[in-house]
């Protein structure tokens, strides 16, 4: 399998695993959606990791396979390449990148799908996809906009240059920089974390965040306040609320 999903404490790691550098061809993106998929839908995947293994997160697509490739094939292929995507950043719980090496085109894009990005020292991300003569198909000119803004995002596009950690850390690409080494285990430990949290308003939490950006303010106010009411129907508000008047803040253990 090239793209797989295990499962210890509550924390599910989609793992990449397609030497030498995860490049994800169409089998890869349609394993990738089937996999986004149950760990959306399992009970006992609470928060997410997305690993490409030790050496690097994901170069990109298979360009062989995409120059083989004609207009009609890409008319057929494109909309599939997007829903795998999407099934990343729609997974209903808390997903962090754990980005080594190279994190180029679709990785830089798969990248992108998650709610934050630890990468290495040494890590090297960008979307080069104007080099081959195209723009990125997976997202990239959609959510790269929106996490860096638009003329950061117009930049890397426009050029295809790669950016380091450094700054890519500096103009919010990645949010952590952290040795090679230490990647994985600071993906695992967020993951971890909030995996022992409530997992509903977790799940309304980010809703409210992605929904929102995507309308006006007084819609995303709207969204927010109903989320906010409706978990007040929830066992973890509960647990939550009774452990602060009865022990202090920071001490809930939720189910």
């Amino acid at each position: 399998m090239t793209v797989t999903l295990e499962v210890d404490e509550g924390v599910g790691t989609i793992r990449l695993d397609r030497p030498p550098m995860n490049a994800l061809d169409s089998a890869t993106q349609d394993r990738l959606r089937e996999v986004a998929r149950e760990a959306a839908a399992r009970p006992d995947v609470r928060a997410v990791v997305l690993w490409g293994g030790e050496k690097v997160f994901a170069a990109g697509a298979d360009i062989k396979e995409m120059q083989a490739m004609s207009y009609e094939d890409m008319v057929d292929r494109s909309g599939p390449l997007q829903e795998a995507f999407t099934a990343v950043a729609r997974i209903p719980k808390p997903v962090v990148a754990a980005v080594t090496g190279y994190a180029l085109g679709g990785g830089c894009e798969l990248a992108l799908c998650a709610d934050i990005r630890i990468a290495a020292e040494d890590a090297r991300l960008g979307q080069p996809e104007i080099l081959l003569g195209l723009i990125p198909g997976a997202g990239g000119t959609q959510r790269l906009a929106r996490l860096v803004g638009p003329s950061r995002a117009k930049d890397l596009i426009f050029t295809g240059r790669m950016v380091g950690a450094t700054e890519a850390l500096s103009i919010g690409l990645v949010d952590q920089v952290v040795p090679a080494s230490e990647v994985h285990a600071r993906a695992l430990a967020w993951a971890g974390r909030l995996a022992r949290g409530p997992a509903y308003a977790l799940r309304a939490a980010k809703e409210a965040v992605d929904a929102g950006l995507e309308t006006d303010l007084d819609s995303g106010l709207a969204l927010e306040r109903a989320l906010f009411a409706g978990l007040f129907a929830t066992a973890d508000r509960e647990t939550g609320m009774r452990s602060f008047i009865e022990q202090g803040p920071g001490k809930a253990e939720f189910r």
